[in-house]
């Protein structure tokens, strides 16, 4: 009731309380025991079935976003893992290939200084090593 509020502030005493609001039931045409009760019962019953289903919703929704938040993070922690095994993989190609390209250069360089020295292949060999290693 509307003026409940409104005159809230003015001291009355229980007994006058209760005859405005037997007064304000009468005037709905309500008896405050019987209908009026069971009307708000209702209502109180219909908001708390309306909370307890909103809060449901609420930790449904919550449940499902922390949900969608570990499994992207799972699928970037596995993306991730997946790009640092291709540059991994890729880096160990590229030193792999290096290396083959510096053994076939050396080789090359010990038989240009072996052909170039005139020596006996073994001695040849040997000094060949020494050159290479110094430089």
């Amino acid at each position: 009731m509307a003026h409940e509020k409104r005159f809230k502030g003015i001291p009355m005493s229980k007994s006058m309380r209760g005859l405005c609001k037997e007064e304000d039931y009468a005037f709905l045409g309500i008896s405050e025991k019987t209908e009026g009760a069971g009307v708000l019962e209702d209502n109180w019953r219909g908001d708390k079935e309306k909370r307890i289903r909103w809060r449901q919703e609420r930790e449904q929704k919550e449940k499902e976003r922390l949900r969608e938040i570990e499994e992207s993070r799972k699928e970037k922690e596995q993306q991730w893992r997946t790009h640092v095994a291709n540059v991994t993989s890729s880096q160990e190609k590229t030193l792999q290939d290096r290396l083959a390209r510096l053994r076939r250069f050396r080789e090359f360089q010990r038989k240009v200084l072996v052909e170039e020295s005139g020596q006996e292949v073994s001695t040849a060999i040997l000094t060949a090593n020494q050159l290479l290693t110094r430089m």
